[in-house]
């Protein structure tokens, strides 16, 4: 049988081991990427990959369990394996990873009262329901049973969030009672009250720490801690940021290629180490995440580049060679390699198909839900993406008065499908006065979830249910009989979509746009998103995720699987922009900021 121990050091099969890792998640990949990013691992002479398991995208509605596509992981195991790589695994009920929700299901939130991450009975249930799927198909990857699997994680910087022991231990114990027979292990921040609050050393669950600089002064605190409670394990960061993520509106964060190799080296003297991330990814879809601020949260953009050693399109940057003849210098002995290039391919630009009106069209794509109030999006079932809000209010043919109470994220109003006004942050919630000349006058309210807080205090925070919650006024009172319409822009609701009208004159309300595109050879490739507005972009039924001008990124990657010869892309752009062409472009496209 093979073993892995940890000791004063860690050992594989009783000799001495050193962890050289890189984190590359599954979920944020196509799989046809899978290899050749495990490849380029192994390149820099490492052994070992760590992913989390996102328990939102296998759990996307309560009891209903989902595998396929980007999220076999059972596959990406197995190809892990076959590779000779070792695996660290972190399935975790939060996984924070700048995604919404910090990867936990946003159906929790339909449990008034429930407390997340601490030890609450109700949450501890939900997480026991999952583990009972979850747990069977990850013991036979274990390196016990002769997997890959090294070792896996109780909760993840737990010590940032809360100090609730006896949560940690029935996590732990969850783990336990399913079969977990490798080591289990913490990560936390290595200032002592996080190490207090967030590891679980006196049950004799191995302690690592996060951080991406300082790597002498951080493990010397991480031995000092645990020195005081009579261990002498290995030193290990479990997240060594070689980068960071960005948000919408802001500059792309980049660190220098030299500094973070001579961090990484100093790391890689004193102990063992995980890189995160070793190649970036995109947040497909809407599941990234959310910044919380006191006033003002600040939503993630559609890249998970992180500014990684290997760019989210599949290149290996100046970082990724320094750290790869860092390595070289302090282990010769290790095999290294070429790494592979991913190109991407421009194909130019293509013509509109046609279009659709949302207002015309939300009856045919989506189920109509009546209710006398609206309901925020998860009391309908939905998680992500755009709900409307559809009533109607006789006229009496006076200035009328409008508002939206707690409403969240991004609301845009419209009298009688026009473009009444946008109201974001600050406005929501501010009045505003239409009128118009129709004996009834109808309102759609559209509202945006641009994503949920994933880190800190606001986890549990009323803004974390999405659409609107306190109501819509006219005039003073809250009016009854509210029709709902759930774009979760999914295969299911794209199916739907007829685009046959032309390019409108005037834009004055959300449009689909359709472009057919065929291709003599597929390969990567980005769309120019620099002339549009804000929405989301599909291709093939698949949300490749959200575009904004405000930048800093102007593009959606389109890795090649999602491709195929004959194409259909919609594009769902919000914001009265006329839109008349599609571009396939070679390479990601910036916006200047701060002009």
């Amino acid at each position: 049988m093979t073993n892995f121990e940890i000791r004063d050091e860690f050992y594989l099969d009783g000799k001495p081991f050193k962890i050289l890792s890189g984190a590359i998640q599954y979920f944020r990949l196509h799989p046809n990427q899978w290899r050749e990013t495990l490849h380029n691992l192994k390149a820099l002479g490492y052994n070992t990959v760590e992913t989390y398991i996102p328990w939102s995208l296998h759990e996307p509605q309560e009891g209903q369990f989902v595998t396929d596509g980007l999220l076999d992981f059972e596959a990406y195991f197995d190809l892990v394996q076959e590779m000779g790589l070792h695996l660290i695994v972190r399935p975790t009920p939060y996984i924070c990873a700048e995604f919404d929700f910090g990867g936990m299901p946003p159906w929790l939130l339909n449990y008034p009262g429930m407390r997340f991450r601490v030890n609450d009975v109700l949450f501890l249930e939900k997480v026991s329901r999952f583990y009972d799927w979850l747990f069977p198909k990850l013991l036979p990857y274990q390196f016990t049973e002769g997997g890959p699997i090294l070792m896996m994680q109780v909760e993840n910087e737990y010590g940032s969030y809360a100090e609730d022991k006896e949560y940690m231990r029935n996590i732990a114990k969850m783990m336990r009672d399913r079969g977990v027979s490798v080591p289990l292990f913490t990560s936390d921040g290595t200032w002592i009250e996080a190490l207090e609050s967030g590891t679980l050393i006196e049950d004799d669950i191995f302690v690592t720490g996060n951080f991406g600089s300082q790597a002498k002064e951080n493990t010397d605190n991480l031995r000092a801690f645990m020195e005081r409670h009579g261990k002498k394990w290995p030193l290990m960061c479990t997240e060594f940021w070689d980068g960071w993520f960005s948000r919408w509106g802001e500059e792309i964060v980049r660190r220098d290629a030299e500094d973070l190799a001579q961090d990484v080296k100093e790391m890689m003297q004193i102990g063992s180490m995980n890189l995160f991330l070793l190649r970036g990814g995109t947040n497909f879809g809407f599941i990234s995440g959310c910044s919380a601020r006191k006033t003002r949260d600040l939503p993630q953009i559609t890249s998970y580049d992180f500014d990684a050693p290997v760019t989210e399109w599949g290149v290996p940057t100046e970082k990724y060679y320094a750290v790869q003849r860092v390595t070289h210098e302090l282990f010769p002995e290790l095999e290294q390699m070429d790494p592979i290039i991913r190109n991407a391919r421009a194909y130019g630009s293509f013509p509109v198909e046609g279009t659709a009106d949302l207002l015309d069209v939300a009856p045919q794509i989506t189920e109509e839900i009546v209710h006398d109030y609206p309901q925020p999006m998860e009391r309908i079932g939905q998680n992500h993406g755009y709900i409307l809000y559809r009533s109607d209010i006789k006229n009496q043919y006076h200035e009328e008065r409008l508002k939206a109470l707690e409403t969240h994220d991004r609301c845009h109003f419209y009298i009688n499908q026009e473009h009444l006004a946008t109201q974001y942050r600050e406005e929501l919630g501010d009045e505003m006065l239409f009128s118009a000349d129709t004996e009834r006058i109808q309102i759609d309210v559209l509202v945006e979830n641009m994503g949920r807080v994933n880190y800190g205090y606001k986890l549990n925070a009323p803004s974390q249910s999405k659409g609107v919650k306190g109501g819509i006024m006219i005039n003073h009172q809250f009016r009854k009989g509210w029709k709902h319409y759930s774009l979760k822009f999914d295969e299911t609701m794209l199916s739907k979509l007829e685009c046959t009208n032309p390019v409108p004159d005037k834009i004055v309300s959300p449009i689909f746009y359709k472009f057919n595109v065929k291709l003599d050879e597929i390969a990567d490739t980005f769309i120019d998103c620099s002339q549009y507005g804000k929405g989301c972009i599909s291709v093939n039924g698949f949300n490749l995720g959200r575009y904004w001008s405000q930048g800093p990124i102007q593009y959606l990657y389109i890795p090649s699987g999602f491709l195929k010869e004959e194409n259909e892309f919609i594009v769902f752009e919000t914001e009265n922009v006329k839109i008349e062409e599609l571009s396939l472009v070679d390479q990601p496209v910036f916006k200047e900021m701060g002009l």
